[in-house]
């Protein structure tokens, strides 16, 4: 039988960050392969950076350049402050990028890690973990055949109110930073691109978003991670002449998107050509909350 070229040939892929995300995703996604190899592993609290990468045989290195000598591509699973410091370094040493949605804490800091990316010309995959999923992806291909007049979507959920992910800039800036990437991304692929955003309420408690989309069609969406509901809830909901079209991630396994997501980076990787949502797209998606504030 023929080896597959992972196999042969994993992504070697160094880790930035060793913080719940990282833990929880990165860290034992990268590891799984065989698409990739998580080759080590740095954070600027070392003792964080050896819990996170001994479960996997992973290396920690004792600087961010040293980390940028093990690998071949890089994983961020940090602040965006932190993402955007050190994202356009690594894009500058040749460095593939997995980079975490928002691409920085502003729109300025955003657009260095995408120019830096593009003078680069290395390859930017986005982790919008949605759009990894089968079921996403059906949705977003019926979306393109329907004619769509308005649409209304949320995206909710509690992890604010306390515990691991009540983290310092997700508690100052809310969920437009956090959750509105995901959702716009899908308001934006789904009824068309975004011309006009505005917005009522708190990033902190409730956020409304309305969208003028250059088809003439019209959206809302809710965000809010400070609600008390007993599981995340995402709906998107397409009205127009035909039958409404609806996305719920009420009953979707988020463990399929993961395999997908490293594929499709190994592979962007291997060929040099990035097809998933990249950091171009990080970009555009960060002028729209830009729009909002």
């Amino acid at each position: 039988m023929t080896p597959s070229p992972w196999t042969r040939r994993p992504v070697e892929v160094g880790l930035v960050g060793a913080g719940p995300w990282a833990r929880a995703m990165h860290a034992r996604i990268l590891a799984a392969g065989p698409e990739t190899r998580l080759t080590a592993v740095w954070a600027r609290r070392a003792e964080a950076a050896h819990a996170t990468a001994a479960p996997y045989g992973a290396d920690v290195a004792g600087s961010f350049e040293e980390l940028l000598d093990r690998c071949e591509a890089v994983a961020f699973a940090v602040p965006p402050a932190v993402q955007a410091e050190l994202a356009p370094l690594a894009a500058r040493r040749g460095k593939a990028l997995l980079l975490e949605k928002p691409l920085g804490p502003g729109l300025d800091a955003a657009r260095r890690v995408a120019d830096a990316v593009a003078e680069a010309g290395v390859v930017s995959q986005l982790v919008l973990t949605k759009r990894y999923h089968p079921v996403t992806r059906a949705f977003l291909a019926a979306a393109r055949d329907a004619e769509v007049s308005g649409a209304r979507s949320c995206y909710l959920h509690g992890a604010f109110l306390a515990g691991e992910f009540a983290t310092g800039w997700r508690l100052e800036q809310g969920a437009l930073l956090d959750l509105g990437p995901h959702l716009l991304d899908l308001l934006d692929a789904a009824v068309g691109p975004v011309k006009a955003i505005r917005g009522t309420g708190d990033s902190r408690t409730w956020l409304e978003l309305t969208c003028e989309h250059e088809n003439g069609a019209v959206s809302q969406a809710s965000l809010s991670g400070a609600v008390n509901v007993p599981r995340a809830v995402t709906r998107v909901e397409l009205f127009g002449a035909g039958e409404p079209l609806v996305y719920d991630t009420a009953e979707i396994d988020h463990e399929e998107c993961w395999p997908v997501l490293r594929r499709e980076f190994a592979t962007a990787v291997r060929t040099g050509v990035t097809t998933a949502p990249d950091a171009a797209r990080g970009l555009y998606l960060q002028e729209l909350i830009a729009r909002v504030v």
